[in-house]
């Protein structure tokens, strides 16, 4: 009788034990199972962090270059009797207004012609090099610099259209094109007066919509593919623009600049807003520290605003070759490079 309870008993144990090596077994399972989840749900979480943080990055790139101007200006204590800084704000704000009055200043037609070279990443093919005429219709006003009388402040507002084409250079090795395109902006400076001449170096910026005709295209099916978004129909645009104006009268200036125009094969308004804030921000503070410098020494100023202003646009168009909106993600633009020679004809 006692073996037999005893076997019994070894018995319910053993079971017992089974059924406990069971239930760890499918625990450990689920625990395993969990983790694995627990990491995959980690890792995605860091992912959007990495994320967040980069856009925290720009967002705060930008904040600080939209601070930086407002620290270039020293701002000598105020009183309730001061008014100077009032003054000199509201001059400021009538200058603004001026430069942003499209139709304030004398009537201007630029002609120009030039010789252009097409590029786009991934783009294993050649684009034919085409040539280009332009023409531009606007008004410039040209003022005296306040505290020296031989430095002239300069600014131009336009309206354009131009051809960039390969029937205008003959050119018969690579990928034939035709571009049209329009737009409109601005170029701004400050120069020196040279009895009734001047020597102005410029920098200007512009909004573009263009329209591509490739000619007698034989492409890949990857070529293909990258070019297709600009094809025959009309794409937004920008342009950037350094250059000297050489004033032989006042009715008579000759030009020489160099371009760089991009078109995107898609227009993402957000992303290029931000690129462009990023861009404005910059030209911001350096009109800002060039002010200052034209403050302290008038004919240092002229060049160190076309070198500082023309030098910051290339750089960041440089970085749009790969990422239209940079420094966000997206495709590379159609890019132009452009040396350009003209005359303009003031009224």
């Amino acid at each position: 009788m006692f073996f037999c309870c005893l076997n019994k008993s070894s018995l319910l144990k053993t079971s017992v034990s089974n059924i406990m090596c069971d239930f760890l077994i499918v625990q450990s399972k689920n625990r395993i199972k969990s983790t694995a989840s627990f990491l995959r749900i980690r890792n995605r979480l860091n992912n959007n962090s990495e994320r967040e943080k980069m856009k925290i990055k720009y967002l705060l790139i930008v904040f600080l270059l939209a601070l930086l101007p407002a620290y270039t200006f020293p701002q000598d204590e105020e009183t309730e009797s001061d008014t100077t800084g009032k003054e000199w704000d509201w001059h400021d704000w009538k200058e603004f207004n001026k430069d942003m009055d499209f139709m304030h200043g004398s009537p201007t037609v630029v002609l120009g012609y030039g010789f252009s070279a097409l590029s786009l990443k991934q783009f294993s093919g050649e684009f034919s090099d085409p040539n280009l005429i332009e023409l531009k219709l606007g008004y410039t006003n040209e003022k005296n610099y306040p505290s020296e009388e031989n430095i002239l402040k300069y600014s131009f507002r336009y309206l354009y259209l131009s051809n960039i084409s390969t029937d205008l250079s003959n050119n018969s090795t690579g990928l034939s094109n035709d571009t049209w395109r329009f737009g409109g902006g601005m170029a701004s400076g400050y120069g020196y007066k040279i009895g009734k001449g001047a020597v102005i170096p410029y920098y200007s910026a512009d909004l573009s919509w263009s329209k591509l005709n490739l000619k007698d295209q034989v492409l890949t099916a990857e070529n293909e593919k990258f070019l297709s978004p600009f094809d025959n129909t009309f794409r937004f645009g920008t342009n950037w623009e350094g250059g000297i104006k050489f004033k032989v009268i006042p009715m008579l200036t000759f030009d020489a600049s160099y371009e760089r125009a991009v078109i995107f094969p898609r227009h993402l308004f957000w992303k290029w807003l931000g690129s462009a804030a990023i861009e404005a921000a910059g030209g911001w503070a350096i009109d800002g520290f060039v002010k200052e410098i034209m403050h302290s020494s008038p004919y240092a100023g002229p060049i160190m605003s076309f070198i500082l202003k023309n030098a910051m646009s290339y750089g960041i168009y440089e970085l749009r070759q790969e990422k239209m909106n940079w420094p966000f993600k997206s495709a590379a633009p159609l890019a132009y490079d452009q040396f350009k020679f003209g005359f303009t004809v003031n009224f």
